[in-house]
């Protein structure tokens, strides 16, 4: 997510728009994680929908504020509980979405996470389901502090407020629960609403759709699927598709349908199959679900910085080689994970996060531009 000018001057372009994008068409390719659609109407909908479906729910939060460099405080909204003050183990509800993107002018070619697999046979859904952003096989480790074994954004947490009371409060995790996998959203790309071409950052196929019409389609999917809740999380998964907004590639996103913990929030992202190329296996959807822990309910943390308007975690490090990820091997694939920022990035007290680090593989060092 993310209100840097270079971006917003890039991506500038109805949300709407379905016009098919092309690579080869001399159009600007850049690697983007990732864009807010902004308020739509439909988003109204969505919200009175899934509130009147479960009153009352609200997923878990907790406010807190802090005092930047300028002597400004900044004010935010996190998944989970305040760290400061308490010791437990919050386990949100986790639905995982395929999305099926068929392109009939392509030759009814089709992008299936569920069927579509990696060099090892493994299926695009299930390689997600065995990553380290669900399972807890790896011993995470930042700054030289051991965090144990756990999910990476978990460990993540831990690490941006290990100064602030996490290091006494060893039971303090936020997790994702076990995923239940729900029905697939089916996509039809019609002529003119995207394309097949090889994909920009490597030799496979991939598809392009529309942010807009992507955005779209995901509401009107919550509104129409009971399951879907605000005190849950939902996230919707491709394979090897990249959205368009005036240009590529946009790999994922993460927004709500409101500003309270009683919307629902959601992300998506694509998990694309070639390795070295930009959003490959599980890095864009570390970002989105790094992002969506800290920043739930996007433009409610506003933050004094002039690369992120927002408490974005994962944008600062995006533009870094291997497009800020680090590998870690788990069931016999090498998965990447992309660094984050701490809150001392975005100017809260160095005392904060572990061995006052900026993030945490430590690929960042210093504070955010303006801090």
């Amino acid at each position: 997510m993310k209100t840097r000018l270079a971006s917003l001057a890039l991506l500038a372009t109805s949300v709407a728009a379905l016009t098919a994008f092309s690579a080869s068409a001399g159009e600007s390719v850049r690697p983007i994680l990732d864009k807010f659609p902004g308020r739509q109407a439909y988003h109204a909908v969505t919200d009175r929908i899934v509130k009147a479906r479960k009153p009352g729910a609200a997923i878990t939060s907790w406010n807190g504020s802090f005092t930047d460099h300028h002597n400004s405080k900044r004010t935010f909204v996190m998944i989970g509980t305040d760290p400061t003050n308490t010791n437990t183990n919050t386990t949100i509800p986790f639905e995982v979405v395929p999305v099926i993107f068929t392109y009939p002018s392509f030759n009814k070619m089709k992008f299936n996470p569920k069927k579509d697999t990696y060099s090892d046979g493994e299926t695009v859904l299930q390689n997600f389901l065995n990553s380290p952003l669900i399972n807890t096989d790896i011993d995470f480790k930042s700054g030289g502090v051991d965090f144990g074994n756990s999910q990476y954004i978990d460990a993540f947490q831990r690490g941006t407020f290990y100064g602030n009371n996490v290091q006494n409060e060893s039971n303090y995790h936020v997790v994702l629960g076990s995923p239940t996998v729900l029905k697939p959203l089916k996509i039809k790309v019609q002529a003119g609403q995207g394309v097949v071409e090889t994909n920009p950052f490597g030799s496979q196929k991939i598809g392009t759709y529309g942010f807009g019409a992507m955005d779209s389609q995901i509401n009107t999917y919550i509104q129409n699927h009971a399951a879907v809740t605000p005190d849950q999380f939902v996230f919707f998964i491709s394979h090897n598709i990249f959205l368009t907004s005036g240009g590529c590639c946009i790999g994922g996103y993460h927004y709500s349908t409101g500003s309270s913990p009683t919307s629902q929030s959601y992300g998506y992202t694509t998990l694309v199959t070639e390795a070295g190329s930009f959003s490959q296996d599980v890095s864009a959807a570390s970002h989105e679900i790094g992002e969506w822990m800290d920043d739930p309910f996007p433009g409610n943390n506003v933050v004094g910085c002039q690369d992120n308007s927002w408490l974005e975690v994962g944008d600062p490090l995006e533009g870094r080689a291997n497009f800020g990820g680090f590998p870690y091997k788990d069931h016999g694939f090498t998965y990447n994970l992309q660094d984050l920022v701490y809150t001392p990035y975005f100017g809260m007290p160095d005392s904060n996060s572990v061995g006052k680090l900026k993030s945490f593989n430590q690929l960042e060092a210093n504070y955010c531009p303006g801090q």
